[in-house]
């Protein structure tokens, strides 16, 4: 019987840890497909090269951390820059 109920609960750990995983999929799939409209709002010329001042209309929160994305010193960022940036600091907070 001792058996049993530890297999059912690590059954029910399985699926409650899957289901958090899912969540968060779900959640970062949404965050991305805002990040994305807003970048495409703000990136006004349309040529996937958001400025600084772009970024201060459009994406405040981009534009405080322009310098810190922009690792190549262009003057402008991309959209995948932007994503790569997400992920690290992410990343530095787990």
């Amino acid at each position: 019987m001792r058996t049993t109920s530890r297999i059912i609960c690590s059954i029910l750990f399985a699926a409650a840890s899957l289901t958090v995983q899912i969540a968060h999929a779900q959640e970062g799939g949404r965050m991305e497909a805002i990040m994305e409209q807003r970048f495409k709002a703000a990136n006004t010329t349309g040529d996937g090269k958001l400025t600084k001042e772009q970024a201060k209309t459009g994406m405040p929160r981009i534009y405080s951390n322009f310098d810190k994305i922009d690792v190549d010193h262009k003057g402008y960022v991309t959209l995948q820059q932007i994503k790569d940036a997400m992920k690290e600091g992410e990343a530095a907070r787990k």
